[in-house]
């Protein structure tokens, strides 16, 4: 069942064309905060290596974090940066149903849902969860 099934990846990197959408939207964008070297959008970006959780954000961030329980800890990144001034925009999965999305996203982002599925750079299908491009700050 491709992207959402995978335990084996959590690096899925995000299409161009979505991406060159956002930077329209809401770039340029300076920073890409959890990327490898595969999938980075950005031509600064933070590696696993580097652990973008532990680092300072600055300029206009792109994220599209690893889509396990680890999502929560990057949400909580992006607000705690964003009330530092930074925007953060980022690609999640609409999962209304979890905490994360009440805690983080609902109260402190901007929500606009694509119509459509994602189809992630390599993936042989689209993904079988609607995503949402979700702003803060």
């Amino acid at each position: 069942m491709s992207v959402h099934f995978s335990s084996k990846k959590d690096d899925w990197a995000t299409p161009w064309d979505l991406f060159h959408m956002c930077e329209k939207a809401y770039g340029p964008f300076s920073l890409d905060v959890c990327a490898t070297t595969k999938n980075a959008k950005c031509q600064r970006f933070f590696s696993p290596k580097a652990n973008g959780l532990m680092q300072p954000w600055y300029g206009v961030c792109w994220m599209n974090p690893p889509y396990g329980r680890i999502i929560g800890k990057w949400l909580k990144k992006a607000i705690i940066e964003s009330q530092r001034g930074i925007r953060v925009v980022s690609l999640l999965p609409v999962q209304t149903d979890t905490t994360w999305w009440h805690e983080y996203v609902l109260p402190h982002g901007y929500v606009h849902f694509l119509l459509g599925r994602v189809r992630f750079q390599g993936a042989k299908r689209v993904a079988p969860f609607p995503s949402a491009i979700v702003v803060f700050g």
